[in-house]
């Protein structure tokens, strides 16, 4: 068995879910809130026009969200079903003036996977970035591995290799489709958070840095429960800390029917493992593939469109009520 199936048998033991260095728990008074999505949409991306690779049936799927140097919002999506020769997919931008415009201008096509940099032809999955001081990091799926892009002003990216000129960083094996990165840090310490699914089974993995630049082992933190364990049924984790509780967004389902469960732990890197992540459920969300974007003390939710058309954000709130479905 690979690392990665070894790995779904020893978390059936949650004896073997290690606890978090001291140097990274929350304070002790922490309020358990719920998110909860407040007022209406607003579309801010679109099917884009690929020209000659324009697909009758795309869909832009897994993004990101974030403000560049200049100002202007800067978003780019995984647009799937393509005619991008291999897996489809390529990254296409879009540029808003206010995170709260609707239907921001598409900026084309941002980025194609290389197979000279090692990753998949047409198998560019879900871009997510972050910014570090002065600089940019985008971290994205090659089908295959986890790779890493930066820029000095949040618009052009430029791949980081390895000392082979490959992109790859790190992956749960062949056939596994590690994909969908998201990047939080918890005080000196950032978490990668991700999915794959060895033995055909979806699960939502971390891996720890102190740099962005090598990697520890892989760790299940998330998977099965209400949620499924089908092998896209933990997809576009995504983690936030609020009042001293991290809250683990995973999305079951794309499309009209969308859904996106949400967990809450004291520790980032535990939301119930394999057996018990139905005690971390605090929600489901009608929503697909979400990012929380906080802007000037508000916080937003950005999500795919339930048609898979386009993407769209409202306003998030975050209240003590009782869990339930939202």
């Amino acid at each position: 068995m690979t690392a990665a199936e070894n790995m779904l048998v020893a978390f059936a033991d949650e004896s073997s879910v290690s606890p978090l260095p001291a140097r990274d728990r929350r304070p002790a008074t922490r309020r358990e809130l719920v998110p909860q999505i407040s007022g209406a949409w607003w579309q801010v991306a679109g099917q884009p026009d690929l020209g000659e690779l324009t697909g009758d049936n795309q869909e832009p799927v897994d993004f990101a969200v974030w403000q560049a140097t200049d100002g202007t919002w800067q978003l780019w999506s995984c647009i799937r079903r393509t005619k991008e020769p291999g897996k489809t997919r390529l990254f296409h931008g879009w540029e808003g003036p206010n995170l709260t415009n609707a239907n921001w201008k598409p900026m084309g096509i941002a980025m194609h996977a290389d197979a000279k940099f090692g990753e998949t032809p047409g198998g560019l999955q879900a871009p997510h970035v972050i910014r570090v001081g002065g600089a940019f990091h985008m971290f994205y799926g090659n089908w295959e591995q986890i790779c890493h892009a930066t820029s000095a002003d949040g618009k052009t990216f430029m791949r980081v290799l390895d000392e082979t000129g490959k992109a790859g960083l790190f992956g749960e094996g062949p056939g596994t489709n590690t994909r969908d990165p998201m990047i939080l840090s918890v005080g000196p310490t950032w978490h990668c958070y991700y999915t794959a699914y060895p033995q055909q089974k979806g699960a939502v993995f971390a891996r720890s840095s102190n740099d962005l630049k090598i990697w520890g082992q892989p760790r299940i933190v998330n998977a099965g429960g209400k949620g499924g364990d089908g092998s896209t049924s933990a997809e576009c984790p995504h983690v936030v800390e609020r009042d001293g509780f991290f809250y683990l967004f995973r999305t079951e389902r794309y499309g009209p029917n969308n859904i996106t469960h949400v967990y809450r732990s004291p520790d980032p890197l535990d939301f119930g493992g394999v057996q018990n992540a139905d005690r971390h459920w605090i929600a489901s969300l009608s929503v697909a593939a979400p990012e929380i974007i906080s802007h000037e003390g508000q916080d937003y939710i950005a999500a795919l469109n339930p048609k898979l058309d386009g993407i769209r954000i409202a306003r998030l709130t975050w209240t003590q009520a009782a869990a339930g479905r939202n």
